[in-house]
């Protein structure tokens, strides 16, 4: 099986897909599902909702931060994107979809965003997958932490 991994932004026609996405309970801990931020963020000036396509089928969905207030709790870096709300649709885990994704983030926010020099993100210290994931991907920690709804969170760093 051949897998075209994409990133895009999100398009109307992304909707019934990511509306239909589910999460695996240990996932429901730690992110959203598409349908519980993304029209939020369509609303928000400065959010970018953001799409992982496998021969453009949607499998995974982001959000992207421009704004100096979000990214405040996070980094005083101004020339910072912030990364939230990452998740693949259960039916795709376990196939590298999300690590390709990963992979690609850096060119497609250096494509869109040419003054970016640095992505963050917090990912919860319990979320060893997800952690995994990012430090696979070239994140780095640099030991700042913050805490979140459910406890300690690792502010991990990509820059570009």
């Amino acid at each position: 099986m051949t897998q075209d991994i994409s990133l895009s932004f999100y398009k109307p026609e992304h909707s019934p897909e990511l509306q239909s996405f589910t999460l695996n309970n240990d996932d429901k801990r730690f992110t959203s599902l598409p349908k519980e931020v993304l029209t939020q963020a369509l609303g928000i000036q400065d959010r970018y909702p953001a799409v992982i396509l496998n021969d453009n089928l949607p499998v995974g969905f982001f959000i992207l931060h421009t704004s100096k207030e979000t990214l405040a709790p996070y980094t005083s870096n101004p020339f910072a994107l912030l990364l939230s709300s990452l998740s693949l649709n259960a039916v795709h885990h376990g196939k590298g979809y999300a690590k390709k994704a990963m992979l690609q983030l850096p060119s497609f926010v250096s494509s869109y965003f040419p003054w970016c020099d640095e992505i963050i993100l917090a990912v919860n210290h319990l979320n060893t997958r997800a952690k995994h994931l990012y430090m696979k991907s070239g994140f780095l920690d640099k030991g700042r932490r913050k805490i979140g709804p459910l406890g300690e969170q690792l502010i991990l760093h990509y820059f570009l």
